[in-house]
């Protein structure tokens, strides 16, 4: 492979923590990931990859699909290029620079997960590309930390196409190859206000969403008794309250309330089937009540996923790292490969407790293992 145009390893990662792409749902603090897009297009294609820029919707945000060698299999090494925010005043030092101490890369992104996008082409370096008998594709995408908008846009296409996919999401390079999804929603409920000192005069939407949580309460325990998967080290679906409003004074009877909860079902259980089920209910309970209810989705939610265990991908990563598959917690852009028909696994270096953190960090141990993981990888699925 033609190497002279491409930084060194940490230098890749180095000019990855400085080119910020922070994804947020709130437009003053969101930033295009196009820069970190044109990098990798710009060390890869010396490499003899064919790079595609897949722009979304919003034309400042992308994907890059870059494939080296052809054929209906291959391997997929995919991962986002954006970052959560950051508080800068809480790092011992910045964020948007590579900062190496006590056998540590810190930065925004090392862990979490722009380190692993180099890595992958530096393991791609060593080989020559007119052995491959299919090909290697690296995936880099948008918006994973906000709307999944890069990974929903690949699944829509169809494409790229492979017979395997890992992404490399911070598990300490311990394969995953199942987690929870994920659907966040609101209850809006909204009934009359009126002089507190008579409640005829009004209808309660506060005291109507107190019924609204008994009711969800009841069916989180029903639906904790259906689904249990061992799997899991929460092995029940959770519902979570995590916040509330509702009033504006304690003598005005309410007259609106909204409650969002947090919903994380195991595979097997469909978001779609959830929501319905959530509406009909509060539409029963409330059936009698002058109380008008709307259910929202504050995003389409992330679907939960399950590679079978007797996947070659999944055997092949357990032996490469001595550890047995497991299950996380945490959503991913795996649904999205799913979806597609290509088995994933999740796995990278890094650990999810240094993510969204002041501080995060990658071992600089964990940088040659991860290396060379990857390389057999892609020696056994593309050679």
């Amino acid at each position: 492979m033609n190497i002279k145009n491409k930084p060194n390893l940490l230098e890749m990662v180095n000019q990855l923590i400085n080119t910020p792409t922070v994804s947020c749902v709130s437009p003053d603090i969101d930033m295009s990931n196009l820069p970190v897009i044109e990098l990798l297009a710009n060390w890869l294609q010396p490499l003899g990859f064919k790079t595609e820029i897949q722009y979304l919707n919003d034309k400042n945000k992308a994907n890059l699909i870059a494939t080296l060698g052809s054929g209906s299999g291959g391997l997929i090494l995919s991962g986002h290029t954006d970052t959560v925010p950051c508080d800068e005043s809480l790092w011992s030092s910045s964020p948007f620079e590579l900062t190496e101490r006590d056998n540590r890369l810190y930065g925004l992104g090392t862990s979490d997960m722009k380190s692993f996008l180099a890595l992958a082409i530096e393991a791609a370096t060593h080989f020559d590309a007119e052995k491959f008998q299919q090909p290697l594709i690296i995936l880099a995408t948008a918006d994973e930390e906000t709307s999944m908008a890069g990974a929903k846009a690949i699944a829509e296409a169809g494409y790229p196409k492979a017979r395997f996919a890992v992404i490399g999401e911070p598990t300490s390079l311990k394969p995953i190859r199942a987690h929870k999804g994920m659907m966040m929603e609101a209850i809006r409920l909204t009934g009359q206000s009126g002089h507190s000192s008579n409640p005829d005069l009004g209808h309660n939407a506060l005291e109507a969403m107190h019924q609204v949580i008994g009711e969800l309460m009841k069916w989180r325990e029903e639906l904790q008794a259906k689904h249990k998967n061992p799997f899991f080290d929460i092995p029940v679906p959770t519902m979570n309250f995590g916040h509330i409003h509702g009033g504006d004074n304690p003598n005005r009877i309410c007259g609106s309330c909204e409650l969002q909860i947090d919903i994380r079902p195991l595979p097997g259980m469909q978001l779609d089937d959830l929501r319905a089920e959530l509406k009909s209910r509060l539409t029963q309970l409330l059936k009698n009540q002058k109380i008008k209810l709307e259910t929202i989705p504050l995003f389409e939610g992330i679907a939960a996923v399950e590679t079978p265990a007797e996947s070659e991908l999944v055997s092949i990563c357990e032996k490469l790292t001595g550890h047995t598959a497991s299950s996380v917690a945490f959503g991913t852009e795996a649904p999205f490969f799913k979806q597609m028909g290509i088995d994933a696994v999740v796995m990278g270096p890094g650990s999810i407790d240094q993510a969204h953190q002041p501080d995060e960090f990658i071992e600089l141990s964990s940088i040659n293992p991860t290396v060379e993981i990857l390389k057999k990888l892609i020696a056994k699925f593309c050679l």
